[in-house]
């Protein structure tokens, strides 16, 4: 609720920020309520959906609603799909892809009907433009050979200009993320001089540029114009004028894009005006984001690439015949694909923004140089982000020197695997609870009677238990005064299905007595007993793929070779522990960080 208020009062103060980035946020975070049966008070009203409480499915629910937050932003389903592919999961499989575009559909369902329902009505400027937020479909699309120049040069401007907006970001971030530390006073006055900077300059730099007078064949209702949503803003010009830059500066971010994007206006916008929009989104684009109010990157980029593009058209319009506006939309693509390092969900998300399919070839181009050009210099800013906020997000591929090193190795470099007997004391598991924050412990069993050809006493790894597991069996007191293996069916009795998937349990709500302690629990019933594995000789490389791949929370690492002294578990690997920048940090000799790790 806090987002969507948030994300409410910035967007209408003006400020550099999109509604993306909080849509997507609402939306995951709406997915993860439904997915865990709702928040805490509600538990018992919405039990049916605690179906849904599980890793595998609260994922993908998260992953939906990420995609729909995309959708309700930009009106684009299929793009809200491709960036939920291609940005935000890491575990993809082909039932997801179905569920997404089922969850988007609705979304533009809905849209199309809440658009229909304020087009009859006043709901402001909701639903203006239909579903094409910033249609060009009207212009006839031309271009030839030579016009590939052009398009190659904006795509590098695009990748060189996003890499030092994801350079400057970071810095500034890791300031903001000091600032933010000191306190909740020091975040309400740091977006307080950011609004008031935004205000002042929004206000006060339309005096430096000079008024345009009104063409002719514009009625004076037209231009100029002082309301909210006009096109021509008169701004402290005499009648029959307006100032190109109030017009930019002075209207919805949606406006100022749709007036960079519009077409067969070559001399509606100056080039001062629009170097001087584009200097000041640049600035207001690094200082915005970040500071304690929802944010999104999405539109303060389209609105400093669409400047630099449109700036770009004019100055090779003796040389081209691609329209101005056209040239916006490509230097929008450019700037973002530069900095977020997307290409497909981009595409399909301009194509989808701008309904014009006559601008796929040159716009994929656009995307293609952009990253690439922007990849040799530092990491996507969503990999920036994640490492300052320190997220566990693996790359989709493993770094070329994780092929020297074995998951043994980076075993050894950990603390010792932390184990639980099958029949297992009350004191040792509130100890081990107590003292790790490890979310999986393996189970072993020691002494059972072999397999033929074995020895005797030998040691069995039972599979792997999960911490919400033993708090649910504290809280629950399934104890027993005997060492003795538990049945099946005494576990369904004392535990159900719903109960077994919660996973917010903590140990410091549960209460011990000392002669409890001394009792025992079989471990056996609630121990997954097929866990992955995999041998201490394998690659990082190799364990990355399949960790990624499978989605997976643990993986058990086992001894190459049977011997005395050896543990059945030599260690456990997770997400943190696949991460490139931890593994450096652990081992620092591997390789000379490149210019891309040095951006983390």
């Amino acid at each position: 609720m806090l987002q969507i208020i948030g994300s409410i009062g910035a967007v209408s103060a003006g400020l550099d920020l999109g509604k993306e980035g909080p849509l997507v946020h609402i939306g995951s975070c709406i997915a993860s309520l439904l997915g865990q049966g709702g928040p805490d008070n509600h538990r018992i009203k919405w039990r049916w959906l605690r179906y849904f409480n599980n890793d595998r499915d609260r994922r993908d629910l998260i992953t939906c609603g990420a995609a729909s937050g995309v959708c309700a932003a930009f009106r684009a389903p299929v793009g809200g799909v491709l960036f939920a592919l291609e940005e935000v999961a890491t575990w993809w499989r082909s039932a997801l892809l179905w569920r997404t575009f089922f969850s988007t559909a609705i979304v533009v369902m809905v849209l199309r009907t809440f658009i229909e329902i304020c087009n009859a009505g006043g709901c402001g400027l909701f639903g203006k433009g239909g579903l094409i937020m910033f249609d060009v479909s009207t212009v006839t699309v031309t271009y030839h050979m030579m016009d590939i120049i052009p398009v190659v040069v904006i795509g590098i401007i695009g990748g060189v200009l996003g890499s030092l907006y994801n350079f400057f970001l970071h810095k500034i971030l890791r300031l903001y993320n000091l600032i933010n530390q000191k306190g909740k006073v020091h975040k309400l006055l740091l977006s307080l001089s950011v609004s008031l900077f935004t205000s002042a300059c929004l206000y006060g730099l339309p005096f430096l540029v000079e008024c345009t007078p009104c063409d002719s064949s514009l009625a004076e209702s037209v231009c100029p114009t002082n309301e909210g949503s006009g096109n021509f803003k008169q701004f402290n010009c005499p009648d029959g004028h307006y100032n190109d830059l109030a017009t930019l500066l002075l209207a919805t971010n949606d406006d100022a894009v749709r007036n960079i994007f519009s077409t067969t206006t070559s001399a509606e916008y100056h080039p001062i005006s629009l170097l001087i929009f584009f200097a000041l989104y640049c600035i207001l684009g690094l200082f915005t984001f970040g500071i304690a109010v929802p944010t999104g990157l999405f539109l303060p980029i389209i609105l400093m690439g669409s400047a630099y593009g449109r700036m770009l058209g004019i100055a090779m319009k003796s040389y081209t015949n691609i329209d101005q506006g056209l040239f916006a939309v490509l230097g929008a693509a450019s700037l973002m694909a530069g900095s977020m390092r997307m290409t497909v969900s981009l595409c399909v998300i301009f194509l989808e923004l701008t309904n014009n399919l006559l601008l796929l070839p040159i716009t994929m181009i656009v995307l293609l140089i952009a990253k690439t050009v922007g990849d040799s210099f530092n990491p996507s800013i969503y990999e920036i982000i994640l490492h300052l906020k320190g997220l566990p997000f693996l790359d989709a591929h493993p770094e070329p020197w994780m092929r020297n090193l074995t998951v043994g190795e980076l075993a050894d470099a950990k603390l010792p695997v932390v184990t639980l007997r099958g029949i297992e004391t009350v004191e040792r598991i509130v100890e081990v609870l107590r003292n790790t924050t490890h979310n999986g412990f393996p189970v072993i069993d020691d002494g059972v009677v072999p397999p033929v050809g074995l020895a005797v006493g030998a040691t069995e790894v039972h599979g792997l238990i999960l911490r919400a597991h033993l708090v649910h069996v504290l809280k629950k007191k399934w104890f027993q005064r005997e060492k003795r293996r538990t049945e099946e069916w005494e576990v369904r009795e004392k535990f159900t299905w719903v109960e077994l998937a919660e996973r917010e349990g903590k140990i410091e709500e549960v209460a011990v007595t000392s002669e409890e302690m001394e009792m025992y629990v079989d471990l056996h019933p609630l121990t997954n007993t097929t866990p992955y594995t995999v041998m201490e000789s394998m690659s990082v490389a190799k364990a990355m793929v399949l960790f990624r791949q499978l989605g997976l929370r643990h993986l058990l690492i086992v001894p190459k070779y049977e011997a005395a002294g050896v543990p059945p578990v030599v260690g456990i690997l997770t997400r943190q522990d696949l991460i490139a920048y931890n593994i450096l940090n652990a081992f620092p000799h591997l390789t000379k960080p490149t210019s891309r790790e040095k951006g983390n």
